[in-house]
């Protein structure tokens, strides 16, 4: 109940509100360590920091807050929604103010005022509601109003009233002169710059003065007073200023601002403006433009900051889009000097002063700005030093013409949007926020060379604040420098500036190269500088952003490595060493063990290294470890080094085999004492004997070692074998120890006694004891190791010491392969008892065997080879020699040798031989010969064969491989498969299915080339060419256009490829790739943890594609059937494979190929399924369904009725019409009725039985009631059974009417087909020479002018645009006065709107007057394009307040109001770009398409009518006999004569002959730049003599009673090829054309003819109409003549021209209602505007928004444009081409209607003719504005932007002061009623809008008012 009694705009106002949840929301981030807070109102748009008191202030929509430095809120005020409007002054009463909805309080400016003495400071807010009224608060707690007005004044208003206007401000404090308050009393001041807007009181100037103390009765706080100051201004629109920045600085208060550069080239560009604080008179103003290199020209923020000590001004510049003011991503920061600032800003103030201007060198450097009539004077030299802030006498407002030029310090590719600085230790540190959300850190170098337009800058570091949301232009640093506030969007951010103190070493806090950041050496800390206690000494404190810095760092120790066991000074060297005070002092630490003092010399440190006990344990495994030696400051780690202790002890433990070896061959000092078993460090061993390491004595070693085996390594298994070992230096062991051989078999050790034996070079000599080695090997040997034990110490053996243990039967299975084994392992082959085998020579019982067996053959492969051989056979057996050597010249296939391969031979069993050539074809066996025994003979027989190529299909594919070829042959299986290869000229060809003996399939690969090449096989080396036949590599298969763009999931759709060379693809495929849904979804889910983990699932398992073959029909056509794909997928791509070139659909069409559910039909008897349809014969069949055309078209669609087709006549998207066979047909299945199926691609419907009805209609009444009624009952009942038949019998009659014609449209259409595509065929040829013309400078468009006075005043012959004020020269000057302020006072809305509501309520106002008043209104600002805007979007919400309350849907069908003719201007003068670039162009080639049809056929000069036309009232229906004649023209050019070729009708009259001779004569030129017609006379020549002058009417033409009839080229029997020349018709001529009327391009010819002695004019036909009836009895009958059906042949002519023409309509269609060009921005904007209306009037019909939108853009502009394109086009329109272009536009307009499109017999025929059509049109404007609506809104800064350009760009085409003349004569009319209207309205009272009027009635014509 409560919502209803809520307005509905309130509502909506209450939903788009923030929730009233807790008012901030607290996130605190670990990296970087911020805090943020989330704030209410967004966007967020002002921060102002208190530093005395450490408070925060932001400002917000609706929002106030104030907050602690830490960002806890202290304070929280809401600032709106209230009811408000910007067309409305405050105090806002409801009833006075209509537009008034709750609006949103958009904070404009938020600044602090200071306290002087007892008087608190405040806080100054100032918002965007009630015209920019200004508040104070209390900076203590803002929810204290310190001053507010509930009723302010017109002065009050400060901010703009509109949110995307800046507003930027300055408190400034100066002497109190003027008003007398004494030396000392101080006067304080706001000055205010702002932009402008285009709504509320236009007059308030963009930079004012405004009073903020004192303020003693009447003075008002921020009251804008006359003595305080303003910039003048000529015009507010054109210097709209769109400020950035206001900062105090000295002396001056200084303005950072953007707009258009109204003085040069109307680019758009950033100037910075300077005034003197003491100022009141803004004699003081100059402005220079700042200019940063690299086309930056939009300042986005700006900061007054310092570098190198001198104030500098930072500003970040953004690159504007093309001629606009909207910044693109490309940005920088530029930084100015305050004192080159300065600078520049008074050279220009001198030579304006001093020198007109003019630099030294003559060029302009100085001017006045905004438009004032003050110039640059020529004062004395001293004036500026006099006058350092102007005078009166002085010119101003001065700007400077040479711009402040910098080169970027730094740049980016996303847009910047803030600055601040802050100056650590020195150097300068820029902070920039971005729009995306990022903090960018820069320090700002300072240059050198002093040039300081020339900083660079360099960028260390980024924080991602806010991520997608823009940093606020107010970046502020608090009172510490500590920390970077950073407003966003909804967010305010308090950011560290570094993070020094979260780096723990120095390594890491140097690699931060941060400008903030240091290593503190003595503290052990990363912190800034100012924090290091001794940061001014050297090496205390290192800067991370030196590039060469380096860490306190050890660069060596002396010694750097030493045993564990020993303890001794250790001396580091150090660089970048700190200098101590004497009394302070450094330590060692190794590890953890307690530190040491260190003795510091220079950079040298040397420390005592710990005692051993105090050392770590080492690991197990290591034989040392590394220590960290640290240098500590006290319990600060100032480097740190390391140290490596070494254990020799473990040297000798981890090394077993060799200790002594590794002990003294190790790394480290180590010494081996052999008799104590130790490694040690020591220089002595403890008995006696030592072996220093090698390092110390270099040469043979000294280690006890057995080195070497004096016995065979070789040890056969199962034989009693000894070994013998040698050793040295074994001689230093005295004691009685036994030696023993130790043998370690598969990890078992055996021990075997050892005799010693000494020899005389001190090397000994053990015999071990003789042992039998038995255990089971695998293979031949086994290496076994074999060292010396001297009791329980173990000898040193030599590295690789090894026994190799072997059994020659362990993989010797034949005898080859045993006597193959090297005779070193005495194996032999033993023939033995049981089976033959491999033994040791000792264990053979009987004799070995000499000879082997003859050789046995198991296998050869292959078993054919080419006759020239080159194949490799491989023959597998046994007994096939003992090497290689055995088997050359020994093997021979079918008889020929074999020439064995190294490579592939293996011992006994495997000989791989290359075939040679055999001469011949043969067959053998293989036979392979091994010494002196018999030859070993295969079982297989090989045959040398001739393989022979035949022939190849295809015989051509594309360059790009893919192609599959069949080589077709015999014996082509010859050799083996991998000898077999195809290649086309040098490119393989890839074998790829299973090669047989008469055919072979392989692929071909891509060549860079085209051209024919051969077709090799080689089987081996053996080749063969394919005889006679090369293969012809093709250019690659192109795809130019596929239609459809669609199918049903059920597939079978044709799809018509059109391309080149796509008959050189063998197997072209459609592939349809998809995936299941449930994959989609488990995507979606997983998205966000993707891009999170940066990984890139692919779901290969899950992606499949579907397959369809294609048909290839010609080389540049080919179909394809679209594949059967399952609703339960989604389709994700669709291509085609054209062997191998893969065209994507997407790269072809620009747009993806759709999938649509299949189309759904219902039963025919949908009541009764199971029942049979009845139908009746003669009739069609109506089959009813959902989405029946989405993706498939009649044609392709087919019905059958049982064994016969059901002709498919009609469908669309519910209906399907067929017309079956006269009789039943029989059914296909069992059942004795035939169904119905239709057929769509691969989808099959079976709708149910059809049952034929009999002839008789009526059913017999039910014998029931035969018996129980009466025979008078019977009788009624008769009776009214015949009405409901008779009833029921027409309704079915219409309906198989309306069917019936669109069948018959149809047939029509096809029959007439084969006739169109001639017809277009011609008209192509014709319109291919006029497109080369419109290509170049050949379409002819009217300048804007001329094309603005047609629009804007159809039909008026002298248009306001081309007049000029007529006026007497006296009173020129007084009235050129009050125009201009009747200009100024139709720049204020409220007058203007409250003007326009006046007149309109006026009786005498005709609606002609209303067009002609929104003509010149439109004239009148046509330089205020965006003041035009709003105003007329404000008169139309009115209108839409109007049709709400009544109809709706008939707003804007007519144009019955100023406002209406006010957006049909507005279209046009918006839409002329898009005219001139895209529309134009299509609209002339069809008009010049229709005037060719048209003149092709006969036109009567009299009637107008034609034989080829689109429209049957104009359409010549008698058949006149007419032939085409050839015509030479001869023409003048210059002096030449050349002949020109021009066809014409022999029917045409003299004046059309002249005009189609013209037509070709002047093809290229505009209409207008013709001569006309009856200024030229057409002169026949004959022979030598004979001239003869061809008129229309002369002493010759035939009379037949009342009727005279126009000469023809027929009446003066002119020949094919006769000759005719056009000259200027003499005064005497007595030749005289048809009177014709010329206005605007037209040409009408007067039906009623040229009454000449009671005779009447006829041409072709004689008008039927007799001049006696009266007028409305001719109408009647005209219509009459319309009303008769028309017959066929007519019809058919009408379709022939509409068939022709359809390509050039289409077009014009297209162009207009595409969207694959972006819609113009004025029909964006506009159509925006119009859902906002029907959002806020709750209209959620969408027809009616629909409605409005055809009503305001097709109806209002385009239809005009269609039917006049004299409008647009320097053309003339003819009769017979209106008529034309009426059809076409009338059909254009059904397009835009949303009701549907029905046609029955009666209907206009020019609705029959596109009946199929428009549909699709239909389908056209739909889908434009549906793409429109979708699309994102929010146009409107570039609307405006656009506006501004248009306003510049025309405005001096208009004469605004003949429009304000012509206005002023409407004024004067209504004077009265319009002085009491403005009188009645209280705003208009406070503004004074009657009197400011009755002053210009004053100027403009003496009249006498109550002034």
């Amino acid at each position: 109940m409560l919502a209803s009694s809520i307005p509905p705009s309130l509502l909506l106002l209450l939903f788009l509100l923030p929730p009233p949840s807790f008012p901030a929301e607290y996130i605190r981030t670990s990296d970087p360590p911020m805090r943020s807070l989330k704030l209410q109102g967004a966007p967020l748009s002002h921060l102002v920091l208190d530093s005395r008191a450490g408070h925060l202030y932001v400002g917000g929509v609706d929002h106030l807050y104030q907050l602690t430095s830490n960002l806890d809120v202290m304070s929280h005020v809401r600032t709106g929604p209230h009811l408000d409007s910007p067309d409305c002054l405050p105090p806002i009463v409801p009833q006075d103010c209509p537009s008034a909805t709750p609006t949103h309080n958009h904070n404009k400016l938020l600044l602090m005022e200071m306290g002087h003495g007892a008087e608190p400071g405040s806080l100054i807010v100032c918002g965007s509601l009630y015209q920019g009224i200004c508040d104070k608060r209390s900076l203590s707690n803002i929810s204290q109003l310190i001053y507010t007005t509930s009723n302010p004044v017109d002065t009050q208003y400060v901010a703009a009233n509109d949110p995307r206007v800046s507003t930027v401000a300055v408190v400034i404090t100066t002497e109190n002169k003027q008003e007398g308050g004494g030396a000392g009393s101080a006067l304080r001041l706001m000055l205010v710059g702002r932009g402008y807007t285009s709504k509320g009181p236009g007059d308030i100037p963009p930079i004012t003065t405004r009073r903020l103390f004192p303020v003693v009765p009447p003075r008002r706080a921020f009251s804008q007073e006359e003595e305080l100051g303003k910039l003048v201004v000529g015009s507010y629109s054109e210097y709209n200023n769109h400020f950035v920045k206001a900062v105090s600085h000295g002396n001056h208060v200084y303005f950072l601002f953007s707009r258009r550069d109204m003085w040069h080239k109307k680019e758009y560009r950033t100037y910075a403006s300077r005034l003197c604080t003491s100022d009141r008179s803004f004699y003081s103003y100059v402005e220079v433009p700042l200019l940063c290199r690299g086309g930056y020209n939009l300042a986005q923020g700006a900061w007054l900051g310092n570098h190198s000590g001198e104030p500098a001004l930072f500003v970040v510049m953004a690159a504007g889009q093309a001629s606009t003011p909207v910044a693109t991503g490309r940005s920088a920061l530029c930084v100015y000097g305050m004192s080159e600032l300065d600078k520049q800003l008074r050279k220009a103030q001198e030579v304006c002063y001093t020198n007109g201007g003019q630099g030294d060198s003559g060029q302009e450097e100085a001017y006045i700005e905004y438009a004032v009539s003050s110039k640059c004077l020529k004062l004395p030299k001293d004036s500026l030093s006099e006058y350092p802030c102007g005078g009166e006498h002085t010119p101003n407002p001065i700007a400077s013409a040479v711009p402040l030029s910098a080169t970027p310090t730094f740049s980016s590719t996303t847009q910047l949007t803030a600055v601040t600085t802050a100056t650590e230790a020195g150097h300068t540190i820029a902070f920039l926020g971005d729009r995306e959300g990022r903090l960018h850190k820069v320090l700002v170098h300072s240059n050198r060379s002093g040039d300081h337009s020339d900083w660079s800058g360099d960028l260390y570091g980024s924080v991602m604040v806010d991520s997608g949301n823009s940093v606020s232009a107010d970046l502020l640093l608090d009172e510490s420098q500590q920390h970077v506030y950073v407003l966003t969007n909804s967010r305010l951010s308090k950011v560290p500036v570094s993070s020094c103190e979260r780096q723990t070493d120095c390594g890491a806090c140097l690699s931060l190269r941060d400008p903030y950041c240091g290593w503190c050496v003595l503290e052990g800390r990363c912190s800034r500088k100012h924090a290091c206690p001794r940061h001014a000494q050297r090496n205390h404190w290192l800067w991370s952003f030196e590039p060469t810095q380096q860490c306190v760092t050890v660069t060596s120790l002396q010694p750097a490595n030493q045993s564990k066991d020993e303890q001794t000074q250790v001396t580091l060297s150090v660089i970048k060493l700190p200098a101590l005070n004497k009394a302070e002092s450094l330590s060692c630490v190794f590890g953890f063990i307690p530190p040491q003092p260190a003795i510091v010399i220079g950079t040298s440190i040397t420390c005592q290294s710990p005692a051993p006990e105090l050392l770590p344990p080492m690991s197990t495994g290591s034989d040392h470890m590394i220590l960290p030696v640290s240098l500590r400051f006290g319990h600060v780690t100032i480097t740190t080094g390391n140290m490596t202790f070494y254990d020799c002890g473990a040297v000798s433990r981890l090394n077993q085999t060799s200790q002594c070896l590794a002990c003294v061959s190790s790394v480290w000092r180590c010494n081996w004492c052999p008799l104590d078993q130790i490694c040690t460090h020591n220089q002595s061993c403890y008995n006696q004997h030592i072996i220093l390491n090698q390092r110390d004595s270099p040469g043979l070693s000294s280690c006890p070692l057995v080195f070497a085996l004096q016995s065979s390594s070789l040890v056969p298994l199962g034989l009693s074998s000894s070994v013998v070992l040698q050793g040295r230096n074994l001689d230093v062991f005295t004691d009685e120890a036994q030696y023993v051989c130790v043998v370690e078999v598969e990890g078992v050790q055996l021990n075997l006694t050892a005799v010693v034996e000494e020899a005389n070079d001190k090397t000994q000599t053990f015999t071990c004891s003789s042992h039998q080695f038995q255990f089971a090997v695998t293979q031949l040997q086994y290496s076994a190791p074999v060292y010396l034990r001297r009791g329980e110490r173990r000898i040193d053996a030599a590295p690789g010491l090894r026994l190799h243990l072997y059994d020659c039967s362990a993989g010797q299975s034949d005898c080859s392969q045993c006597r193959a084994v090297p005779p070193e392992y005495g194996c032999v082959w033993c023939p033995g008892n049981s089976a033959p085998s491999c033994v040791y020579n000792q264990s053979c019982s009987s004799v070995p065997a000499d000879t082997c067996p003859p050789p046995l053959i198991t296998q050869v492969l292959p078993v054919s080879g080419p006759l020239e051989g080159g194949v490799l056979v491989t023959i597998t057996g046994s007994n096939l020699g003992m090497s290689y050597q055995d088997v050359v010249g020994a093997v021979t296939v079918a008889g020929v040798q074999c020439q064995p391969v190294h490579e592939g031979y293996q011992i006994s069993t495997r000989v791989v031989c290359e075939l040679q050539p055999s001469g011949r074809q043969r067959a053998g066996p293989v036979l392979v010969t091994v010494g002196t025994t018999p030859p070993g003979k295969s079982m297989q027989i090989f045959t040398y064969q001739d393989p022979q190529l035949l022939d190849l299909v295809p015989d051509k594919g594309p360059v790009s491989g893919g192609s599959r070829l069949t080589i077709r042959g015999r014996q082509l299986l010859t050799g083996s498969r991998k000898d077999l290869s195809a290649y086309l000229g040098p490119q393989p060809c890839y074998i790829v299915e299973e090669v047989n003996d008469t055919q072979l399939v392989c692929q071909t690969g891509s060549i860079n080339q085209t051209g024919g090449v051969p077709v090799r096989v080689l089987f081996g080396k053996a080749e063969r060419t394919v005889p006679g036949v090369s293969f012809r590599y093709l250019d690659d298969p192109v795809i130019t256009d596929v239609t459809p763009a669609e199918s049903f999931y059920a597939g079978g759709r044709v799809v018509m490829v059109t391309g080149r060379n796509l008959d050189v693809v063998q197997k072209p495929i459609l592939a349809v790739w998809v995936e299941p849904v449930d994959v989609q979804r488990v995507r979606r889910r997983r998205r966000l943890a993707l891009l999170k983990a940066k990984q890139q699932l692919v779901f290969n398992s899950t992606m499949t594609t579907v397959l369809e073959h294609c048909s290839v029909l010609s080389p540049s056509q080919m179909s394809c059937l679209t594949p059967t794909v399952s609703p339960e997928v989604k389709v994700k791509g669709v291509w085609f494979q054209l062997d191998n070139v893969r065209v994507y659909y997407e790269s072809i069409k620009g747009k993806r190929f759709t999938y649509y559910p299949n189309p759904e039909f219902f039963p025919l008897n949908r009541e009764a399924p199971d029942s049979p349809y009845r139908f009746k014969p003669g009739g069609v069949i109506a089959v009813e369904g959902q989405d029946l055309i989405r993706a498939i078209s009649r044609q392709e669609v087919t019905a059958r009725l049982g064994d016969q087709e059901c002709e498919v006549k009609t469908l669309d998207n519910t209906h399907l019409y067929c017309e079956p066979p006269e009789n039943q047909p029989l059914s296909v299945d069992d059942s004795e009725l035939p169904s119905l199926k239709v057929f769509m691609g691969n989808l099959q419907v079976d709708l149910g039985l059809v049952q034929y009805d009999s002839d008789s209609l009526i059913s017999p009444v039910p014998l029931a009631a035969q018996i129980g009624l009466g025979a008078g009952a019977a009788v009624i009942i008769l009776s009214v059974l015949v009405v409901i038949l008779m009833y029921r019998r027409k309704s079915k009659q219409a309906l198989r009417d309306y069917k019936k014609v669109l069948l018959q449209l149809e047939t029509l259409e096809i029959n007439v087909g084969d006739q169109c595509r001639k017809e277009f065929t011609d008209l192509m040829t014709e319109m291919m020479d006029l497109s080369s013309d419109v290509g170049g400078p050949g379409l002819p468009l009217l300048d804007y002018k001329t094309y603005a006075e047609r629009v804007f005043f159809p039909g008026q012959q002298v248009a306001p645009l081309s007049r000029q004020l007529d006026l007497p020269e006296s009173r020129r000057q007084t009235v050129e006065q009050g125009l201009q302020q009747l200009n100024n006072l139709l720049n204020n809305r409220l007058f203007l709107t409250r003007f326009i509501h006046t007149l309109e309520a006026q009786q005498g106002f005709s609606q002609r007057d209303r067009g002609y008043v929104a003509s010149l209104l439109t004239m009148a600002l046509h330089d205020k394009l965006e003041y035009f805007t709003e105003v007329m979007k404000s008169l139309l919400q009115d209108l839409v307040q109007q049709y709400v309350a009544k109809n709706p849907k008939l707003m804007l069908r007519r144009t019955e109001t100023v406002v209406e003719k006010m957006l049909t201007n507005w279209m046009s003068i918006c839409l002329y770009s898009f005219l001139k670039e895209v529309a134009g162009e299509p609209l002339y080639m069809l008009y010049r398409a229709i005037k060719y049809q048209v003149d092709k056929g006969p036109v009567d000069a009299v009637t107008g009518k034609a034989k080829r036309t689109l429209n049957d009232s104009h359409l010549l229906r008698e058949d006149i006999d007419y032939s085409a004649v050839n015509l030479t023209v001869l023409v003048k050019n210059g002096v030449d004569v050349q002949p020109c070729p021009v066809k014409v009708l022999d029917t045409d009259t003299i004046t059309q002959v002249k005009d189609k001779i013209m037509d070709q004569v002047y093809r290229g030129a505009p209409f207008s730049q013709r001569p006309a017609a009856d200024s030229l006379d057409l002169e026949w020549r004959s022979g030598q003599a004979g001239h003869l002058t061809l008129s229309d009417d002369d002493v010759t033409a035939v009379v037949q009673g009342r009727w005279k009839r126009l000469n023809t080229l027929q009446h003066y029997k002119v020949p094919d090829g006769a000759t005719v020349a056009l000259i200027p018709r003499s005064q005497s001529s007595g030749g005289v054309g048809v009177n014709q009327v010329f206005q605007t391009g037209e040409k009408t010819p007067m039906l009623e003819g040229e009454e000449e002695e009671g005779l009447r004019l006829w041409h072709l036909v004689k008008s039927s109409e007799d001049p006696e009836i009266p007028k409305h009895r001719k109408s009647s009958m005209r219509e009459r003549e319309r009303a008769k059906a028309i017959p066929e042949i007519y019809l058919t002519r009408l379709l022939s021209m509409k068939g022709t023409l359809q390509k050039f309509v289409d077009d014009v269609f297209v162009a207009i209602l595409s969207t694959k060009r972006p819609p113009p921005i004025a029909v964006r904007f506009f159509f925006d505007f119009l859902d906002d209306m029907a959002d806020k009037h709750g209209i959620d019909d969408p027809e009616t928004v629909h409605i409005w939108k055809t009503n305001s853009l097709p109806l209002r502009f385009w239809v005009n444009i269609l039917k006049n394109p004299q409008f647009v086009l320097d053309v003339q329109v003819t009769d017979s081409i209106d008529a034309v272009l009426s059809v076409i536009a009338q059909t254009f307009i059904d397009s835009c209607t949303t009701s549907e499109h029905k046609v029955g017999r009666d209907s206009p025929v020019n609705k029959l003719l596109y009946a199929r059509e428009i549909p699709r049109y239909k389908q056209l404007v739909e889908r434009y504005y549906s793409d429109i609506h979708s699309a994102a809104s929010g146009c409107y800064q570039e609307m405006n932007s656009t506006l501004t350009e248009l306003s510049g760009s025309f405005a001096s085409e208009m004469n605004s002061l003949v429009a304000l003349h012509e206005l002023y004569k409407y004024i004067n009319k209504y004077y009265d009623q319009i002085i009491m209207s403005l009188e009645e309205d209280s705003s208009g009272q406070k503004m004074q809008l009657a009197y400011r009027l009755q002053q210009v009635a004053a100027l403009v014509e003496n009249k006498v008012t109550d002034l």
